[in-house]
């Protein structure tokens, strides 16, 4: 006669009840999470909370009426950034214009000024950037042979570099006034 095989115990994995509980459970947490995340962001953008891009307007635009046969003088703006991000401007061009660059002037404290080119400009969310001849401005250069008068329109494109361009139209108008 021959003996019979002894079946000893597999040493291998097998599907028992609470392996499956415990897989369950240990995909349960990180699955959890996830929807809860997704609630807690879901609930944020729609409260308007997630942030908004820079909403940039530009206002009062104007530019001074070179005197004599000058042929440089300066260009003024007013960006408003209602938006929720900051945004900077980058550059100024024109189509009716030489050359138009950002310049900055600066008092030295001794009772004298100095002025130097600008790479961009700062308009933070919330708040204005306002140009005047006392602090940044775009220094324009005209092109050869160009006369503007008092009320004369000039369109300028502005350039930001997180928001598409916004273009506005100057009016000529007498320094001081």
């Amino acid at each position: 006669m021959t003996d019979r095989p002894s079946q000893e115990p597999s040493t291998g994995w097998h599907l028992t009840r609470e392996r499956l509980r415990d897989g369950f459970y240990a995909g349960l947490i990180p699955w959890t999470a996830c929807v809860l995340t997704l609630a807690g962001l879901t609930q944020w953008v729609g409260a308007g909370q997630a942030g908004r891009p820079p909403a940039l307007e530009v206002s009062d635009p104007h530019i001074f009426l070179p005197y004599s046969d000058n042929t440089e003088t300066a260009a003024f703006f007013t960006v408003t950034n209602t938006g929720g991000a900051d945004d900077e401007l980058v550059s100024v061009t024109s189509p009716a214009i030489a050359k138009a660059m950002l310049s900055r002037h600066r008092t030295n404290g001794g009772g004298g000024d100095s002025m130097g080119m600008a790479d961009s400009a700062a308009v933070p969310a919330g708040t204005a950037l306002t140009m005047s001849p006392f602090g940044l401005d775009v220094m324009v250069t005209l092109r050869k042979g160009t006369r503007w008068s008092e009320g004369d329109a000039v369109p300028f494109v502005l350039h930001f570099r997180h928001s598409d361009s916004v273009r506005a139209v100057a009016t000529v108008v007498r320094p001081g006034s």
